[in-house]
């Protein structure tokens, strides 16, 4: 049996790549969700000790902790970071003369 396959080089971004609708948002999300459960390891809380902590049920924080992006919003995110002492700030720009659309994106800023 002969088979070719075809590779692809990805995008940066899997949600463009898969051809999800408005992909720069859902990295986003991804993204801020993987700080947050980074932050959780960091600090070494249970699941069950970040429920206590975030004010939401534990099945939650294990989704979150999972990466099921379809529940939480941003502004849920927003909630967590802050609950955990995390400062969030949402800068608007024009986007570049350069870029064809304008995006949406996260910058992690590292701790003083």
């Amino acid at each position: 049996m002969n088979t070719k396959e075809r590779i692809h080089k990805g995008s940066d971004n899997v949600f463009a790549d898969i051809a999800v609708p408005h992909p720069d948002r859902v990295m986003a999300r991804a993204q801020v969700m993987m700080r947050i459960t980074e932050i959780i390891q960091e600090r070494g809380l249970t699941q069950r000790a970040a429920a206590e902590l975030l004010g939401i049920p534990q099945s939650k924080v294990s989704c979150l902790m999972n990466g099921k992006l379809s529940m939480f919003s941003l502004d849920h995110l927003f909630e967590i970071l802050n609950a955990l002492g995390r400062e969030v700030e949402i800068v608007i720009r024009p986007k570049l003369r350069r870029d064809l659309v304008a995006t949406t994106h996260v910058l992690m800023a590292a701790a003083v």
